[in-house]
């Protein structure tokens, strides 16, 4: 077999094609003294709240912070709880945690790997003691989860939906962009990201002109007069450089996620002829293929077979959040096992997958995985 390099699932942000783009922004950003909550960050926030189809955007310095002040921005806090999934990353988690709310997690649908609705409603009406105030549905791996539901069940019991969108940027239910649906959306620019920064970033985006007040206090100190405090707020600012960068790759996204979803389409063409299970997209739903997940029940075998023949791979994610130790304790009990995400944990395995990857790239990948097969 030849030899080649490939890079793993998701390299993180490839710059070359906007190197010039973006080294130019960096000079005026440098040249300009302001570094903090400039006009980079004012212009970019709108250009997103606009990408997005909403009203206001925040810059914040990541995304686990735009969950966080998310929550703050919503009254929640110590007493109360939110319904969120196990199956995520842990920042979806861990942000709920240091708001001090305690998290509830309940299992995903098997195809889709999002929130399972089913079981929604049922948490939040057999579980009265917990004080669910919000709930935080995770378009995971750029599938949006099913939002018609989501938002049926938290109007009937008065909750907020705050959104994590961040594998998910550009993807859409319909016309609407996720994001634009719940009430308030997150989003993290980590270099891995479909849209990324060079570092961390993050955005909250909302048509609630409330919500978004509060959170342009909470994001700095609570000042609506600097060195003035009028609530308690925080630390968190997307910066001049970042925000500029963004500015340029924002311009790429729609082009670079018609890329993604090209290769997956070659991928589940490539390997539709064996036993794995391959993504799919529900109808009126735009998949942006954050990653391409595939399952198998020989997948550590395949992984290393890949890795020997030079394809990084990764598995997103091996231990669910309700095992693991740092959070086992501090979670809340539902009546439901969480036997979907349990079960998913021992045969994900994410594909290589992002723009700058060739057709012949993706062919190759292929190839092993059909002579992993044919010769296991």
């Amino acid at each position: 077999m030849k030899e080649k390099r490939i890079l793993s699932a998701n390299p993180g942000a490839c710059y070359l094609s906007k190197q010039n783009e973006i080294n130019s922004v960096i000079v005026k950003v440098l040249e300009s003294g302001q570094y903090i909550l400039g006009k980079n960050v004012s212009l970019f926030e709108q250009m997103f709240a606009n990408y997005i189809g909403v009203k206001y955007g925040i810059g914040v310095a990541s995304g686990t912070d735009a969950i966080l002040l998310a929550l703050k921005a919503c009254n929640i806090g110590y007493g109360d709880a939110v319904v969120t999934v196990s199956h995520t990353a842990v920042a979806t988690v861990a942000a709920i945690v240091i708001s001090g709310a305690r998290p509830i997690l309940i299992d995903i649908d098997e195809k889709t790997y999002t929130i399972d609705v089913t079981q929604l409603e049922e948490t939040i009406r057999d579980n009265p003691e917990f004080n669910i105030k919000a709930v935080i549905p995770v378009h995971l791996y750029g599938h949006p989860a099913d939002m018609n539901v989501v938002m049926k069940v938290a109007d009937r019991y008065n909750l907020f939906v705050i959104e994590d969108c961040s594998q998910a940027h550009g993807a859409k239910i319909k016309s609407r962009k996720v994001g634009s649906i719940g009430h308030l959306g997150v989003f993290s620019f980590y270099p891995t990201k479909n849209l990324s920064a060079i570092g961390d970033g993050g955005a909250i985006v909302t048509d609630n002109q409330q919500l978004f007040e509060r959170i342009i206090l909470l994001r700095q100190y609570g000042w609506r007069k600097r060195y003035i405090s009028d609530i308690a707020g925080m630390n968190s600012r997307l910066d001049e450089i970042q925000a500029a960068i963004l500015q340029v790759k924002l311009k790429y996204l729609d082009e670079e996620n018609i890329r993604r979803r090209n290769i997956a389409l070659q991928y589940s063409k490539k390997l539709s002829g064996l036993p794995l299970k391959l993504p799919i997209e529900k109808d009126d739903y735009y998949h942006v293929y954050h990653q391409y997940v595939i399952r198998s029940s020989d997948r550590d075998s395949i992984k290393n077979f890949l890795t020997q023949n030079n394809i990084g791979t990764s598995i997103l994610y091996p231990e669910p959040i309700h095992l693991q130790p740092g959070y086992a304790q501090l979670i809340l009990r539902g009546k439901r096992e969480l036997r979907v995400t349990e079960k998913i944990c021992k045969d994900i395995l994410c594909l290589p997958i992002y723009p700058e990857l060739s057709d012949e790239d993706v062919s190759y990948i292929c190839d092993m995985i059909y002579y992993w097969h044919q010769h296991k």
